[in-house]
């Protein structure tokens, strides 16, 4: 099945909340105060959050004005440009870099912070790349048990370090590590505790100093992984994470569960740094590269 398939036959809860949207686009209700009290609440309830729903309201109630539209069949098809618009960030045209590629991976506990690691790791073995996965979260021993054994299923090479020690030693030894066998991508997985600690925030800077002064360069990825089912806890910890870590790229996971979808949007608006990957699955291969289009198309779909 292509991603487009994937996310229509798993996007179940994101569709229910996106169903009202698609009858507006398939009527010709007028656009009075009550459409766009109903609209408002609709997007809410679907994650979208209430800043990037105020953003979008506002403006479409000019556009609106403007093309003199009075019916909601004309204003749903310019509604999906803007929140395609939405997930669409610009990015500058990248400097060719040095082997490795060094990926920081942040995230609260229970995001699937570790799992998504592992299956990325099976991504790019399966691109021929070595791989290195670097156990940075010594507060939980079994967080380095399961990255080893992730590590064991993708034929990646593995570095940790004892429990409880410096997590920023263990990037540098991750780094030096990374260098010395000639890995093409080291993915480093880090502590998880909650996004509002500050000592947490903290110890990302220290680790992001670490990989500079050892590599020549910031981190040339960092990677957030949140849990969409969250809704707008995750935009919140995208926020923050983002003060601290200067992030590049966001992993979704459980967009296949119980996820409402307006929260893709909500949290790329945020932050402006683009969805990178999505998880849709339990299996080692169920992390697919985010595209915004199809997920767009998608969430409208109906049977």
């Amino acid at each position: 099945m292509g991603f487009f398939t994937r996310l229509r036959d798993r996007l179940g809860k994101a569709r229910e909340a996106f169903a009202p949207l698609f009858a507006f686009g398939q009527s010709k209700r007028p656009l009075d105060e009550a459409f766009w009290y109903e609209f408002e609440e609709i997007l809410l309830r679907a994650d979208f959050g209430v800043a990037t729903t105020e953003k979008i309201l506002a403006n479409l109630r000019i556009v609106a004005t403007q093309e003199l539209w009075t019916t909601t069949d004309q204003l749903m098809a310019r509604f999906r440009r803007d929140v395609a618009a939405f997930l669409l960030v610009p990015e500058e045209p990248r400097a060719p870099r040095s082997a490795p590629e060094v990926v920081l991976v942040v995230g609260v506990n229970g995001s699937g912070k570790t799992t998504s690691i592992g299956k990325l790791a099976q991504r790019l073995r399966g691109e021929g790349k070595r791989v290195l996965l670097v156990a940075a979260d010594t507060f939980r021993a079994a967080a380095a048990e399961q990255l080893a054994i992730w590590a064991q299923r993708s034929g990646a090479e593995f570095v940790r370090g004892r429990e409880g020690a410096d997590p920023a030693s263990v990037v540098f030894d991750g780094v030096v590590a990374g260098k010395a066998r000639a890995m093409d991508v080291v993915l480093i997985d880090t502590a998880g505790r909650l996004q509002n600690k500050r000592n947490l925030m903290e110890e990302l800077k220290k680790m992001r100093r670490v990989i500079e002064r050892e590599l020549g360069r910031p981190p040339d990825e960092t990677y957030l992984v949140l849990d969409a089912t969250t809704g707008q806890n995750a935009i919140s910890q995208a926020r923050l994470f983002h003060e601290a870590t200067a992030l590049t790229g966001l992993i979704l996971t459980k967009l296949d569960s119980t996820a409402k979808g307006g929260v893709v949007v909500g949290v790329v608006d945020t932050v402006e740094v683009p969805i990178r990957y999505v998880g849709l699955g339990e299996s080692i291969e169920a992390l697919e590269p985010f595209a915004p289009q199809a997920f767009l198309e998608a969430l409208f779909a109906q049977e």
